[in-house]
C-alpha cells in the first residue's frame, strides 16, 4: 500500500475519492447525453446566447427567460474541476426551470490553467453581480435571485456566498438561495490528486479559496446536495461542509440523493421528479410539477 498522504488515504485512494473521474470511469458517456440534451435546448428555446459580462472571450453567459416576465432567476455555474468543462453542454436541465418560471443564466468563466482559481471566483462574482444589475432587462426579477451549482460550480457558490456584496455597492442579500450541488469544498485534498498539474493550487491559494476557511455568510438559505453513491471521502467533504454552515448559523439543509453518482447528479437536474430538482424548485417557490 502506497504511504498514507491525507486523511487517511494513499495516492491511489485519493484519486478515487476526490476525483470522480476516477470515480466513474464511464463518465465520457454521461458527458456526452449531457451534449446532446444541452444541444437539443439550445436550438429550441428562446435564449440570448453569450452575453458578455467581462472581458475575455469566455466570461460570456447564455439567458433562457421564463414565457411570462418577471419571475425568479436561477445562476447556475457548470462544473469540471475549474479546468474543463462550459455552459454550451450544460444547460440540459433549462427547459424544466423555464417551463415552471424561471429565468435561467448560465454562466461561463476561463479555465486554469490559463487563470487562477482565484480569478475563476472573481469572474464568477461578477458574472452573479452583472445578472443582479441587467437581468430585468431579460424579463428576470432582480429581486428574486437565487444561484446553482455542479462540483467546481459548488465551490464557487460557496465561495459567492462568502462575498461582501456591499462592498461593490450591492445588496448584502443580493443571493435569495442556493445550491451547492457535489462542490469541491477541501481544496487541500486537491493538493495531493493528479488535476492539480493543470488547476496549480499551492497551499496559500487553496486557503484563499477554501470554503472552511471562508464560509457562506448566514443570509440566504443554502441546500448542499450529494450523491448517495459517490465516494466516502467526496461525500464526507460535503458532510463536514454542511456541519461549518450550520455551526455559522446559515440556514442549511443536507439533501443525499440515493445511489446517484457525480456525472448522474447533473443528468437528475433535467428530471422534473428527481428530489434535487423539485428541491431547487421550492426553494425558488415555484410550482413542483404534478
Amino acid at each position: 500500500m502506497s504511504a498514507v498522504l491525507y486523511k487517511g488515504f494513499g495516492k491511489e485512494e485519493m484519486e478515487f475519492h476526490f476525483n470522480p473521474r476516477v470515480a466513474v470511469p464511464d463518465y465520457p458517456r454521461w458527458a456526452e447525453e449531457r451534449r446532446k440534451a444541452s444541444l437539443r435546448a439550445r436550438r429550441t428555446l428562446k435564449s440570448w446566447l453569450n452575453v458578455p459580462y467581462g472581458d475575455s472571450p469566455r466570461q460570456v453567459m447564455d439567458i433562457f427567460p421564463a414565457d411570462k416576465p418577471g419571475g425568479p432567476v436561477l445562476v447556475h455555474i457548470h462544473g469540471g474541476y475549474w479546468r474543463g468543462g462550459g455552459k454550451d453542454d450544460n444547460c440540459h436541465f433549462v427547459e424544466v426551470f423555464v417551463k415552471a418560471g424561471a429565468t435561467v443564466v448560465l454562466v461561463e468563466y476561463d479555465l486554469c490553467p490559463s487563470v487562477t482559481v482565484t480569478e475563476i471566483v472573481r469572474q464568477a462574482r461578477s458574472a452573479i453581480a452583472w445578472v443582479y444589475r441587467h437581468i430585468s432587462d431579460y424579463g428576470g426579477d432582480p429581486s428574486r435571485l437565487y444561484i446553482s451549482g455542479l462540483s467546481a460550480g459548488g465551490h464557487l457558490v460557496a465561495m459567492a456566498l462568502a462575498h461582501d456584496w456591499e462592498k461593490e455597492g450591492l445588496p448584502r442579500r443580493l443571493i435569495k438561495g442556493a445550491v451547492a450541488i457535489s462542490g469541491v469544498y477541501d481544496l487541500d485534498a486537491v493538493l495531493h490528486i493528479d488535476v492539480n498539474e493543470e488547476i496549480r493550487l499551492n497551499p496559500e491559494s487553496a486557503r484563499e479559496n477554501s470554503p472552511f476557511l471562508h464560509p457562506p455568510l448566514p443570509y440566504a438559505p443554502l441546500i448542499i446536495a450529494v450523491g448517495g453513491g459517490e465516494p466516502r471521502g467526496w461525500k464526507q467533504m460535503s458532510e463536514d461542509f454542511f456541519r461549518l454552515c450550520k455551526e455559522r448559523g446559515v440556514e442549511c439543509d443536507y439533501l443525499e440523493i440515493p445511489d446517484a453518482h457525480h456525472y448522474a447528479l447533473s443528468s437528475l437536474l433535467a428530471d422534473p421528479d428527481s428530489p434535487l430538482t423539485r428541491a431547487i424548485l421550492r426553494q425558488m417557490g415555484l410550482p413542483l410539477p404534478a
